[in-house]
Parts: C-alpha cells; sequence; structure tokens
C-alpha cells in the first residue's frame, strides 16, 4: 500500500493535467464514467510528487488506512487461490491513499471522482474521505461497505488480469456512446459479482464475516447506483447515460456472486437483461 495522503502533486502535473481535470468534470455532468477518461488519458513528463508531510493522517483516518490494508490482504489470500484453481498467476494490486488529487498512470484526478482502479500501473486510488461520504451522503456505514468498495476496485484488477477491461475498452471505442455506456455497465456489474465471490470465499475460509455485514455490503452497493446518485444530484434519472449499473442491478450481482463464490456466474457480457 503506498500513502500518499501528505504528498501533494507538483505544479508541473497540474499544468499536464488540467485538460483532464475538466474532462473529468464534463463527464461527471454527463453521467459518463471518468475512469474511461482517466484511462485513455497519458500523465505528462514532469508529473512529480512532492513532500509535504511525513505519512500518515489523523488518527481516525490512519486506523482506516490499516483496516482497509487487511482488506486487501484478504483479497490477495482469496484471489491467489482462485487463480490458482484455474492454473493462473494472480499478480497482487497496489492500493494508494491519497487526499485531494492525484496523478496516476491514467491521468490526473481530485478526490470527487471517487475510488478508481487504473489497469496501466495496475492501482487502486481512494481518498479515505470518500468513506465520510459513503456514511453521510450515501448512507452506507459499516466496516463491511468499506470492505466491499475495495473489493469492487480489486474486481476490476482481476478483470484486468484475465483481458477483460482491454477486451471492453477494445469494443467501445467501435460503438455509439450509448452502447459504450451499456458496456461500461456490464464490466461494473461483473466487479460487484466478482466482490461477492471474494466475500463468499474470505467468509467460508476465513469466517471473516458477521451479522449484518451483507447486508452493508448491499446499503453500499444499492447507494452508489447510477439511478439513486443521478435522482439525489439532477432529481430525475437518465437510463441511456449509466455507467455503473442501478441500485437494485449493483445489489443483485453482487448477491450473485456471493451466493455462489463461482466467477462463471459473474458473466455479465452473456447475459441480455442485467
Amino acid at each position: 500500500m503506498e500513502d500518499r495522503r501528505r504528498m501533494r502533486v507538483s505544479r508541473g502535473a497540474l499544468g499536464g493535467g488540467l485538460g483532464t481535470l475538466v474532462l473529468v468534470l464534463v463527464a461527471l455532468y454527463f453521467g459518463i464514467d471518468p475512469t474511461m477518461l482517466l484511462e485513455q488519458t497519458v500523465p505528462t513528463s514532469d508529473s512529480t510528487y512532492t513532500d509535504s508531510m511525513p505519512p500518515g493522517g489523523s488518527p481516525e483516518q490512519d486506523e482506516l488506512a490499516d483496516f482497509i490494508s487487511v482488506v486487501l490482504a484478504d483479497t490477495e489470500d482469496t484471489w491467489n487461490g482462485l487463480f490458482n484453481q484455474m492454473g493462473k498467476t494472480y499478480s497482487v494490486p497496489k492500493l494508494v491513499l491519497f487526499s485531494g488529487a492525484v496523478q496516476s498512470a491514467c491521468g490526473f484526478a481530485q478526490a470527487a471522482v471517487g475510488p478508481f482502479y487504473c489497469p496501466r500501473d495496475k492501482k487502486v486510488y481512494i481518498d479515505l474521505s470518500f468513506y465520510r461520504d459513503l456514511r453521510d451522503r450515501f448512507k452506507a456505514p459499516g466496516d463491511f461497505a468499506q470492505a466491499y468498495v475495495i473489493a469492487h476496485e480489486v474486481g476490476h484488477h482481476v478483470q484486468t488480469l484475465l483481458g477483460i477491461s482491454s477486451q471492453v475498452r477494445t469494443l467501445q471505442q467501435r460503438v455509439s456512446q450509448r452502447e459504450a455506456n451499456r458496456l461500461s455497465v456490464k464490466q461494473e456489474l461483473q466487479a460487484d459479482c466478482f466482490s461477492g465471490v471474494w466475500a463468499f470465499h474470505a467468509d467460508r475460509m476465513r469466517n471473516l464475516l458477521e451479522a449484518g455485514d451483507i447486508e452493508e455490503g448491499l446499503q453500499a452497493a444499492s447507494s452508489i447506483g447510477d439511478d439513486r446518485i443521478q435522482k439525489q444530484t439532477r432529481g430525475y434519472v437518465i437510463p441511456e447515460s449509466f455507467t455503473h449499473g442501478t441500485s437494485s442491478q449493483r445489489v443483485a450481482w453482487f448477491k450473485r456472486g456471493f451466493s455462489s463464490g463461482d466467477l462463471s456466474n459473474c458473466n455479465t457480457f452473456d447475459v441480455a437483461g442485467l
């Protein structure tokens, strides 16, 4: 895990990433998945970080960072085992904690983008303030809700290792924006299903879940569906602009992964109706 919470992006990186930031804000306004734009942005050569203070944060955030490191390690144990069963090798992702803004191999991003996975450097990025939003804005508190967020982003890493992400990006370049959004929804719902697969095996092997934990995960999944977020921010929804799926879809695919623990049940791309 990389702790960049007390590191700031240099002015050189900001200058190179300003255009990307504008694109991200436009994407958020129109309901387009901003990570699709980030993945297409090449960082500038003068993008560097400058130490401002020693790594770390408030005691509350440090405790949360410790919890995240435990969740990340558990996903590694689970996916190592599942990849071994498939005759494949699981290469672990790195998780980057940042505050405010960060430069990834996919471009410059602010905390408003939310947690994201960059396939170019195989890293998960998260500003811990997102968990405050998850608790206060989306009404999804609890440890397992926090774990679900990490497991979902690791699900994108699994998609990258299996070649699914590159196939989706190739297809998205050949189709309309509406169809590209539909492919993004399928990819996001599959990551939800993969997070459910992780929860199934983590509980079976290490008895991690307590009463109410799954409900916390389902609450988190339902809280960050495209329909609910658009309703909160705009007052109405635009289904053709969805990039992550509805609340009910996210819950359904998480439950599908959790009930079976089988990756083969997570093929959202072969399902006509999600």
